[in-house]
Protein backbone atom coordinates (compact mmCIF):
# COMPACT_ATOMS: atom_id res chain seq x y z
CA UNK A 1 0.00 0.00 0.00
CA UNK A 2 1.22 3.32 -0.75
CA UNK A 3 -0.12 6.30 1.27
CA UNK A 4 -0.01 9.68 -0.54
CA UNK A 5 -0.17 12.90 1.58
CA UNK A 6 -1.72 16.12 0.57
CA UNK A 7 1.05 18.90 0.05
CA UNK A 8 2.35 19.94 3.94
CA UNK A 9 4.87 23.28 4.47
CA UNK A 10 6.31 22.81 8.02
CA UNK A 11 6.33 26.57 9.77
CA UNK A 12 9.76 27.68 11.12
CA UNK A 13 8.05 27.64 14.92
CA UNK A 14 6.53 24.46 14.79
CA UNK A 15 9.88 22.94 14.02
CA UNK A 16 11.61 24.44 16.44
CA UNK A 17 9.15 23.79 19.53
CA UNK A 18 9.20 20.18 17.99
CA UNK A 19 12.94 19.64 17.61
CA UNK A 20 13.27 21.72 20.76
CA UNK A 21 10.79 18.87 22.53
CA UNK A 22 12.93 15.71 20.77
CA UNK A 23 16.04 17.09 22.09
CA UNK A 24 15.16 17.92 25.25
CA UNK A 25 13.51 14.26 25.64
CA UNK A 26 16.52 12.75 24.72
CA UNK A 27 18.70 14.59 26.97
CA UNK A 28 16.88 14.45 29.72
CA UNK A 29 19.76 14.05 31.74
CA UNK A 30 21.37 17.82 31.14
CA UNK A 31 18.72 18.46 34.36
CA UNK A 32 20.24 15.82 36.41
CA UNK A 33 23.27 18.19 35.80
CA UNK A 34 21.45 21.02 37.19
CA UNK A 35 19.86 19.79 40.04
CA UNK A 36 23.58 18.31 41.16
CA UNK A 37 25.13 21.59 40.45
CA UNK A 38 22.09 22.93 42.94
CA UNK A 39 22.92 20.31 45.36
CA UNK A 40 26.21 22.39 46.23
CA UNK A 41 24.19 24.48 48.49
CA UNK A 42 24.30 21.92 51.15
CA UNK A 43 28.03 21.57 50.78
CA UNK A 44 28.31 25.03 51.20
CA UNK A 45 25.34 27.46 52.27
CA UNK A 46 24.52 29.80 49.16
CA UNK A 47 21.90 30.56 46.62
CA UNK A 48 24.34 31.08 44.01
CA UNK A 49 24.39 26.78 43.46
CA UNK A 50 20.66 27.50 42.88
CA UNK A 51 21.03 30.53 40.60
CA UNK A 52 24.41 29.06 38.79
CA UNK A 53 22.13 26.15 38.17
CA UNK A 54 19.65 27.92 36.63
CA UNK A 55 21.82 29.94 34.76
CA UNK A 56 23.13 27.11 33.27
CA UNK A 57 19.81 25.04 32.32
CA UNK A 58 18.66 28.31 30.42
CA UNK A 59 22.33 28.82 28.73
CA UNK A 60 21.60 25.00 27.44
CA UNK A 61 18.27 25.84 26.15
CA UNK A 62 18.71 28.87 24.52
CA UNK A 63 21.95 27.38 22.60
CA UNK A 64 19.30 24.67 21.18
CA UNK A 65 17.15 27.26 20.47
CA UNK A 66 19.62 28.76 18.42
CA UNK A 67 20.42 26.02 16.88
CA UNK A 68 17.42 25.29 15.57
CA UNK A 69 16.34 28.85 14.49
CA UNK A 70 19.73 28.82 13.04
CA UNK A 71 18.47 25.40 11.07
CA UNK A 72 15.45 27.05 9.46
CA UNK A 73 17.72 30.28 8.06
CA UNK A 74 20.24 27.85 6.20
CA UNK A 75 20.04 27.55 2.70
CA UNK A 76 20.80 23.85 2.47
CA UNK A 77 17.83 23.54 4.71
CA UNK A 78 15.06 25.71 2.92
CA UNK A 79 13.94 22.29 1.49
CA UNK A 80 12.47 21.18 4.82
CA UNK A 81 10.28 24.28 4.97
CA UNK A 82 8.88 23.99 1.65
CA UNK A 83 5.28 22.73 0.64
CA UNK A 84 5.99 18.88 0.44
CA UNK A 85 3.94 15.95 -0.37
CA UNK A 86 5.19 12.58 0.94
CA UNK A 87 4.50 8.99 -0.40
CA UNK A 88 5.00 6.30 2.45
CA UNK A 89 5.17 2.80 1.70
CA UNK A 90 6.66 -0.49 3.95
CA UNK A 91 10.31 0.35 2.06
CA UNK A 92 10.56 4.12 2.22
CA UNK A 93 9.63 7.36 2.62
CA UNK A 94 9.46 9.90 -0.62
CA UNK A 95 9.39 13.12 -0.23
CA UNK A 96 8.66 15.09 -3.17
CA UNK A 97 8.78 18.24 -4.14
CA UNK A 98 6.62 18.37 -7.45
CA UNK A 99 5.55 15.67 -9.30
CA UNK A 100 9.32 15.66 -10.81
CA UNK A 101 11.70 15.82 -7.99
CA UNK A 102 11.42 13.68 -4.93
CA UNK A 103 14.00 12.57 -2.53
CA UNK A 104 13.68 8.47 -0.97
CA UNK A 105 14.34 8.15 2.61
CA UNK A 106 14.62 4.46 3.71
CA UNK A 107 13.59 3.56 6.86
CA UNK A 108 16.81 2.18 7.93
CA UNK A 109 17.90 5.98 8.31
CA UNK A 110 14.97 6.91 10.59
CA UNK A 111 15.87 7.11 13.90
CA UNK A 112 12.49 7.01 15.73
CA UNK A 113 8.88 7.34 15.16
CA UNK A 114 6.89 9.53 17.84
CA UNK A 115 3.05 9.52 17.54
CA UNK A 116 1.64 12.99 18.91
CA UNK A 117 -1.86 13.79 19.54
CA UNK A 118 -2.85 14.85 15.99
CA UNK A 119 0.24 13.80 14.20
CA UNK A 120 3.61 11.05 13.50
CA UNK A 121 7.08 12.82 13.77
CA UNK A 122 10.13 10.49 12.31
CA UNK A 123 13.22 11.78 13.29
CA UNK A 124 16.29 11.72 11.24
CA UNK A 125 18.77 13.54 12.98
CA UNK A 126 18.58 16.03 15.92
CA UNK A 127 18.21 18.71 12.87
CA UNK A 128 16.13 16.67 10.63
CA UNK A 129 12.65 15.73 11.28
CA UNK A 130 9.31 14.70 9.18
CA UNK A 131 6.49 16.17 10.41
CA UNK A 132 3.24 14.61 9.31
CA UNK A 133 -0.32 16.10 11.32
CA UNK A 134 -2.87 13.77 10.56
CA UNK A 135 -4.55 16.25 8.70
CA UNK A 136 -2.56 15.56 5.50
CA UNK A 137 -4.26 11.78 5.26
CA UNK A 138 -7.40 11.02 3.39
CA UNK A 139 -8.08 8.39 6.10
CA UNK A 140 -8.31 7.17 9.13
CA UNK A 141 -7.06 3.65 7.84
CA UNK A 142 -4.04 5.57 6.65
CA UNK A 143 -2.81 6.63 9.83
CA UNK A 144 -3.44 3.10 11.13
CA UNK A 145 -1.06 1.92 8.30
CA UNK A 146 1.71 4.51 9.25
CA UNK A 147 0.93 3.26 12.62
CA UNK A 148 1.52 -0.09 12.20
CA UNK A 149 4.73 0.18 10.15
CA UNK A 150 6.08 2.43 12.51
CA UNK A 151 5.70 -0.67 15.29
CA UNK A 152 6.65 -3.04 12.93
CA UNK A 153 10.35 -1.37 12.24
CA UNK A 154 10.45 -0.97 15.88
CA UNK A 155 9.91 3.30 15.81
CA UNK A 156 7.50 2.95 18.42
CA UNK A 157 5.91 1.05 21.13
Amino acid sequence: MIVKTKKYKLETGTYIKLALANILKEQWWVFLIAVAIACGTFIVPSNWWWIGALIALALYILFWVIQFAGVTQMEQSKVLFDKLAYEITSQQVLIKLNNKQGMPIKWESIKKGIKGKDYFLLVVSKAQMIHLPFKLFKSEHEIKFIETILKRKGYMK
